[in-house]
């Protein structure tokens, strides 16, 4: 099992949702706040065979990133992933276990009952492709097409919700779904800053490596008190659109205590990208990453007061009232 990144507040771990990629009814960003149908867990099913069809048509917008509207679907699916890129593009290759960020939409094949759409709020989401991670018939799909592409495929039941459906979603255990994703763009477990170093003249401040290489940088903790407010401060400057509090972002980061310069949370070590909204983590991160520019690495110094106070999560190493230190590495932003 993957394990919670310690930066979330409140939001139930390992959820995985069809609202990940949005609705025209909802907003992401709120995605804490109620309840989301949520894939099967992974089971025993082999792998599917993709298959070229049968696959309903793209009826209306078939450009890339216009929204699409398709038919319903053209007689009995395929027990199997059909799957047609309808656009290709040039650009970086998914790989199992990626980011991709995209605009999705998705419907039932008997009735074109639309279940998600990220179109109409102009939005693109994040969704890793991992087994486990997200409806699995979406890894199959995806994994080995290339940013800038549309895909159309279908996902029977093995590979989606399994006999059980998705009552909340209206999906029964029999529906095949059809969805139609265009990957703006995919982003790997090796991501990093991207700008230019900042001086880190301030004694009273962590020192943070610069390393861009995918690996940990190193954060040295000066042996002085611990400030009692928020910092926040450029390691490396990008050139990136700057973040509003509402935004969804994707990030690279490491968590050490300052007493004791100890690690206590890593995406590094899960060798996996984390993505949330600022609106669905602990305060300190959340007025830290505000204002940043995307392709920026931050350090950030959280006060007990911003963090979890005297009520650190269990089992995450932390003693009340830590002070965390993080360095975070902004890779997109949606």
């Amino acid at each position: 099992m993957r394990r919670r990144s310690l930066i979330l507040a409140a939001v139930p771990a390992g959820l995985v949702t069809l609202s990940a990629c949005g609705d025209d009814k909802s907003d992401s960003s709120k995605a804490s706040d109620k309840a989301s149908p949520s894939a099967a867990a992974p089971s025993a099913v082999p792998p599917p065979k993709i298959v070229d069809g049968p696959l309903p048509a793209i009826t209306a917008g078939v450009k890339f990133g216009e929204k699409p509207t398709v038919a319903k679907g053209p007689g009995q699916p395929s027990d199997q992933l059909a799957v047609k890129t309808v656009i290709a593009g040039g650009g970086k290759t998914v790989a199992e276990g990626d980011y991709i960020q995209a605009h999705c939409l998705g419907q039932i094949w008997t009735s074109a009952k639309v279940l998600l759409n990220s179109y109409d709020s102009n939005k693109m989401q994040f969704t890793q492709l991992a087994k486990g991670g997200s409806l699995e018939g979406w890894t199959y799909a995806l994994t080995g097409k290339k940013a800038g592409s549309r895909v159309l495929f279908s996902v029977p039941p093995a590979w989606g919700f399994g006999k059980q459906g998705n009552q909340e979603a209206g999906i029964s255990g029999t529906d095949t779904l059809v969805f139609v994703f265009d990957v703006k763009d995919v982003f790997g477990p090796n991501s990093s800053a991207k700008g230019k170093d900042v001086p880190q003249n301030d004694a009273g401040v962590p020192k943070v490596g610069t390393n861009t290489d995918g690996k940990a940088p190193s954060i040295e903790v000066p042996k002085t008190k611990a400030p009692a407010k928020l910092v926040s401060n450029y390691v490396i400057e990008g050139d990136g659109a700057e973040l509003k509090a509402d935004d969804t972002v994707l990030v690279q980061y490491k968590g050490v205590v300052w007493d004791t310069g100890k690690e206590f949370d890593s995406s590094y070590s899960r060798k996996a990208l984390t993505s949330f909204s600022l609106q669905q983590v602990v305060k300190g991160w959340a007025q830290g990453l505000t204002g940043k520019k995307v392709g920026s690495r931050v350090v950030i110094v959280v006060p007990p007061s911003l963090g979890y106070g005297d009520s650190p999560p269990s089992g995450s190493g932390l003693e009340k009232d830590s002070t965390m230190v993080f360095s975070v590495d902004i890779i997109a932003k949606a």
